[in-house]
């Protein structure tokens, strides 16, 4: 009745039967679950290595993004920039031809204004020595022999036609 300690034949048989497993384990069964564990360990390192190498890649593209936006944004800026110019510079030229255009018809229109003048005037002449001929022929006329009454006429008529 000894539950308690095993007897010497319990524990040789089980001590055999444990080394024949062994044998049979090592023999048949330690290299295929090596060669698992190992082939397991060999992708878990390959697969941290492309995780890695992921990460590292998604960095480069994160860095180039960031170079790419900020070459975007000077690029913007410098076409802003030149747009502002162009935008200027066409608003000068054009000031610039309005200027140009309103002196040249401001001139224009004082050669017309003076060409109408001086036709005026000529034309005003024309009926000023009309009217003195008109005049003269009137007074040669009316008072071709009495002299004295000539002479009073031509005065008073002169003294009415001033000529400025």
């Amino acid at each position: 009745m000894d539950l308690i300690t095993p007897g010497f034949g319990l524990v040789f048989w089980t001590a055999i039967t444990f080394l024949i497993l062994l044998v049979i384990l090592r023999k048949f069964a330690w290299k295929p679950i090596l060669g698992a564990v190992s082939e397991r360990e060999e992708g878990i390192k390959s697969a941290l290595a492309s995780a890695e190498d992921a990460r590292k890649e998604m960095q480069n593209l994160t860095a180039d993004n960031e170079r790419i936006l900020k070459e975007a944004r000077t690029e913007r800026e410098i076409m802003m920039k030149e747009a502002r110019e162009i935008k200027e510079a066409m608003i000068t030229e054009a000031k610039d031809e309005a200027k140009s255009e309103a002196t040249k018809i401001m001139a224009q229109a004082q050669a017309a204004i003076q060409s109408e003048k001086q036709a005026a005037i000529a034309e005003i002449k024309t009926q000023v020595a009309e009217l003195s001929v008109g005049i003269a022929e009137k007074v040669v006329r009316k008072e071709l022999a009495n002299d004295k009454d000539q002479s009073q006429l031509i005065e008073q008529l002169l003294k009415e036609v001033t000529i400025s």
